[in-house]
């Protein structure tokens, strides 16, 4: 009797196994607290809808907070790969955090699936895909608005981390072909509460206009640093600054900001021939439905390009290997890779061998604070 308990034990326990081993873990960083607290939010809430099963197999969503630190982010990573052994890494939203966990992923052969456009050396990208549009797609947005705007000089007033670093390398060179000359550039951290000595060099420079490249709630200090200095001109913000919270904090200070962005955020004002009005439409009334009008978020609608990649991707890689395995691994990123043109509610996806950004020069769309709301421009 004891070996025939013995036995069925072991049978549960082997079945137990089975079951487990059909799981597909997808480990989440993201900003919950910290000053990118107003991007990490609004993606946890959109992946509290994330389906609890695809492809017929359970899906577990391990959420963790980077607190906006890349030495967290990196923590959280090395957690993922070694204990619990996810299929997926997702995040961070915050660029430098990300970039803090791509070297992790890569070296446990996971896909990382950035919530941030982060950007890597050439060949060290293998395993990291980016769901935000590039700052090199979204800066042409920017460029050919002011070219229509008559911007002849600019100034910059970014960050000091990778995100404001990354923006100015990559739309200087834009300028200079457009003959727009860039005449200040100010740097501040993300910790600071005041621009003072930056937005008076800058007004002391007299710009045509100014870009701000800061993120969610983030961005509105130091455009109300610029206007209360007396800056007249024109403003400009990235996509990370295309949230409620640039109105909400930023009030009055904001109104005419020309913002750039991905079409999720105004779903309704697409035309009817844009291939992403249906999904971006999706996307809104599934999230506001859930959290309230004029809820929807830039980064929301990034977390739920997230699952229209998974709900692509994974039922194919599961017909190659099972989850936790480093072939279901590599089975992921070869679909991504190979998914083809993938109507996303930020735009048309389509990542490939040699391009793990995706988005096309067309995807921007310029924005400008009406009343407190978004306008397409």
């Amino acid at each position: 009797m004891k070996f025939k308990t013995t036995l069925l034990a072991s049978a549960i326990a082997s079945l137990v196994s089975t079951a487990a081993l059909a799981d597909i873990n997808i480990g989440v960083s993201l900003a919950l607290t910290g000053p990118g607290s107003g991007l990490g939010l609004p993606m946890q809430k959109q992946l509290a809808l994330f389906p609890k099963s695809i492809g017929g197999e359970k899906v577990n969503l391990i959420v963790l907070d980077d607190a906006t630190d890349p030495g967290k982010g990196a923590a959280n990573a090395r957690r993922f790969v070694t204990e619990d052994k996810v299929d997926v890494i997702f995040g961070s939203c915050i660029t430098a955090v990300a970039a803090a966990m791509s070297d992790i992923a890569t070296e446990a052969g996971t896909v990382q699936i950035a919530g941030s456009p982060v950007g890597l050396p050439a060949g060290k990208d293998k395993w990291v895909f980016r769901l935000p549009q590039s700052n090199t797609v979204m800066g042409h947005a920017v460029v050919e608005h002011m070219k229509k705007q008559g911007v002849k000089t600019l100034g910059f007033l970014g960050y000091t981390d990778a995100y404001g670093e990354q923006w100015l390398n990559e739309i200087t060179p834009q300028l200079n072909q457009a003959g727009i000359k860039l005449v200040g550039v100010e740097r501040f951290a993300r910790t600071d509460t005041s621009v003072t000595p930056q937005a008076l060099k800058l007004n002391a420079a007299n710009p045509d206009a100014i870009l701000v490249v800061a993120s969610g709630s983030g961005a509105a200090m130091p455009e109300m640093g610029l206007v209360e200095r007396g800056y007249k001109g024109k403003i400009y913000q990235t996509h990370a600054a295309a949230t409620q919270d640039l109105m909400r904090v930023g009030g009055k200070a904001v109104e005419g900001t020309f913002v750039v962005s991905g079409p999720a955020v105004i779903a309704e004002q697409l035309p009817d021939s844009h291939p992403s009005k249906k999904v971006a439409v999706n996307f809104v009334q599934q999230f506001e439905k859930a959290y309230g009008p004029n809820s929807r978020n830039q980064f929301a609608g990034h977390s739920y390009d997230f699952q229209v990649a998974m709900e692509k991707v994974l039922p194919m890689a599961l017909k190659k290997a099972k989850p936790g395995t480093p072939e279901f691994r590599a089975a992921i990123r070869d679909g991504l890779e190979g998914m083809g043109r993938t109507i996303f509610a930020h735009g048309v996806m389509n990542w490939t061998k040699d391009d793990h950004w995706g988005y096309t020069m067309e995807t921007g769309v310029m924005l400008k604070v009406v009343d407190g709301q978004f306008k397409v421009e």
